[in-house]
């Protein structure tokens, strides 16, 4: 099959990963959350080709692609193919005016790393075709969709966070995001004179999305649990650790942990939106220290690779904190760290986890970041 692998394009869309400060697995338990999109992104090359129903998706970056009808959209066995088809699935559930295109697309994300390359993926192509097309949706109809599609077509119950820093974020802020109501608050993070570095683990987390949906399970558990006692309760949002450890012989051990984790985080999301406020650095480090050790021990979403790059991080009093960020299961620690010190940090951690794991670790700095964008490069009929 000869993919189209190059056209004048008539649009431009750039789509960024992100990272999340802290909050962790509280989206789907309709938490807070703190992420910001960051400079890495997935950028788009879309025309529309003139048919009715004939589209064309080609990577760049892996060098291969595939035809799709719109007349016959079905779950693919390709798993990155998923991502486009559950975007078009849900679109043409709310418009009858998509038609025929051709995509080109190219990610400068690292795949597996924890940095949401699939939100990247799912928005930057509804924002784009919503743009080639005037399809009329919103910010929040795309963020919605996108959502949608991983939960129908990628087979993760992912929560909203993902695509909504992708598409709203706003460069050198982060969002403070209830993901019960929807309300979203713009916070400056000045974090100078320490530098936001990632350490890529190059761990797969490919346990990432079974597990993701067994921890969903183990707390909407403890919900239904909790709810014979407190029936007002109907996700973990609203319980206090106080109405926890009433219920806690009603629970078992590991669904009590699960629980146990997602309400100090929730505290912690806002102790942690305070403390960029008041440019606490040290508040904002021992937050994130905090976060790893109910990531590790009570969630288990962490990994020997993540633990053995956040404990190594403590003997270094340039580093504020670290935490394991993403899924889980590998991917990326995220670290605070002095700007006058970042050489030598990473340096020490590279050699430290190569001897350990035999493994070439991929650091990286990023800066909070503006959300999906979209140019026009020629003018359309």
């Amino acid at each position: 099959m000869q993919f189209i692998k190059d056209f004048t394009s008539e649009l431009k869309v750039v789509s960024p990963g992100r990272i999340n400060l802290i909050g962790e697995h509280t989206d789907y338990n309709m938490g807070y959350v703190l992420p910001t999109a960051i400079e890495k992104n997935i950028t788009f090359e879309l025309q529309k080709n003139g048919s009715k129903d004939t589209c064309n998706v080609y990577s760049k970056t892996f060098d291969t692609g595939f035809e799709l009808n719109l007349n016959r959209i079905a779950r693919s066995n390709v798993e990155w193919q998923n991502y486009i088809l559950g975007v078009i699935n849900e679109i043409l559930k709310r418009s009858d005016k998509l038609k025929g295109f051709d995509c080109i697309l190219e990610s400068n994300l690292p795949t597996g790393s924890g940095l949401s390359s699939s939100a990247a993926l799912e928005c930057g192509l509804a924002y784009g075709l919503n743009e080639l097309f005037d399809l009329g949706l919103s910010k929040l109809d795309i963020v919605q969709l996108s959502q949608t599609a991983e939960h129908t077509y990628a087979g993760t119950q992912c929560g909203i966070m993902d695509q909504y820093a992708s598409v709203m974020s706003r460069a050198g802020h982060v969002i403070l995001l209830d993901c019960l109501s929807l309300e979203s608050n713009y916070i400056p993070i000045d974090l100078n004179p320490y530098k936001i570095i990632l350490l890529n683990t190059k761990v797969s987390h490919n346990l990432a999305t079974s597990e993701y949906n067994v921890r969903k399970q183990e707390c909407e558990q403890g919900v239904s649990i909790i709810k014979n006692k407190y029936p007002k309760v109907n996700s973990l949002r609203e319980v206090t650790q106080e109405m926890l450890v009433d219920c806690k012989n009603d629970l078992s051990q590991k669904v009590f942990n699960r629980c146990s984790f997602i309400v100090s985080e929730n505290q912690r999301v806002l102790q942690m939106a305070d403390a960029l406020r008041l440019k606490d650095h040290k508040k904002v480090g021992d937050l994130l220290y905090d976060a790893h050790e109910g990531i590790s021990k009570l969630y288990e979403v962490s990994c020997p690779e993540s633990d053995f790059l956040v404990n190594f991080s403590k003997s270094f009093h340039t580093v504020l904190g670290a935490r394991q960020t993403g899924g889980g299961f590998g991917g990326c620690t995220l670290n605070i760290v002095h700007a006058d010190a970042v050489s030598d940090f990473v340096e020490s951690a590279a050699k430290a986890y190569k001897e350990k794991f035999n493994i070439d670790l991929e650091p990286f700095k990023v800066e909070p970041s503006g959300g999906t964008t979209a140019i026009s490069l020629i003018s359309s009929n």
